[in-house]
């Protein structure tokens, strides 16, 4: 069973003009998508074609390289591409979740420019992200595909939101401006998946059954697939109750 490149939940133009369309097209349709087909080489070079995302970074430290780096790239822009939404309708952050930015990071000015500097602060390629690490409120940065569930992660936990800055991210409307693509980003960020993310987190609920995608609806998985629904997605691949934080993207979702 092959991991498949999950639909976008708008349309390619939606985003603007925070990301235009001719970025969302390289970003999506070609780079997204190479990483799903060098990870289905990758896993079935490594004898791991069978394991869920969980199962995968719950032992990252111990596989091939080539498995790290895709198997973070899909997982990392599905993720990406979940916690945005269109300019206006990202809706605004739950009296919980604002309580917590005021506790835990002074604020929300304070929470988004320190957002924004582990953003500007990653050398190279990377990804900044607000997590939830032993209860409270962290933003940390990870180089190229990495996140804070891969078990060798120095910083671990449950991630909220993330800002993808790789330059094929932002490079053809922003050229090197990542500052200015890190301004714009918070026009699109859906806060309300942030807010349901949080909730989760906080309840300790290892999973969060997102609203699907435009189009199709959700089955129970069958053949090898364990509990929960799946969605869509072309063939059904298997869902693990392994430990570890995140939505299992695009390969099957649950509710405990």
């Amino acid at each position: 069973m092959a991991f498949t490149l999950p639909p976008l939940p708008y349309a390619h133009d939606a985003l603007e003009p925070a990301i235009d369309k001719e970025t969302m097209s390289f970003h999506y349709d070609k780079h997204h998508q190479t990483y799903v087909d060098n990870l289905n080489k990758a896993v079935a070079a490594a004898g791991v074609e069978d394991q869920s995302f969980d199962e995968l970074f719950a032992k990252m430290s111990t596989l091939p390289v080539a498995v790290r780096n895709n198997a973070g790239g899909v997982w990392n822009h599905t993720f990406f591409w979940e916690g945005l939404a269109p300019v206006g309708t990202g809706g605004a952050p739950s009296a919980e979740l604002a309580a917590a930015i005021d506790a835990d990071l002074g604020g929300m000015d304070a929470f988004k420019e320190a957002f924004n500097t582990a953003g500007l602060g990653r050398f190279g390629s990377g990804w900044a992200w607000l997590i939830v690490q032993n209860g409270k409120l962290k933003i940390i940065s990870t180089p190229n595909q990495d996140n804070s569930l891969m078990d060798f992660a120095e910083e671990k936990g449950a991630p909220l939101l993330v800002a993808d800055v790789w330059e094929h991210a932002y490079y053809l409307k922003y050229q090197n401006r990542r500052a200015e693509f890190l301004a714009a980003f918070w026009s699109i960020v859906n806060r309300t998946k942030v807010n349901a993310l949080y909730a989760a987190a906080k309840g300790g609920r290892r999973r969060l059954l997102p609203p699907p995608p435009l189009g199709g609806g959700w089955l129970r998985p069958k053949g090898r697939n364990r509990g929960g629904w799946a969605r869509r997605y072309g063939t059904p691949r298997r869902i693990s109750r392994s430990a570890g934080w995140g939505l299992t993207c695009m390969i099957g979702r649950y509710q405990p």
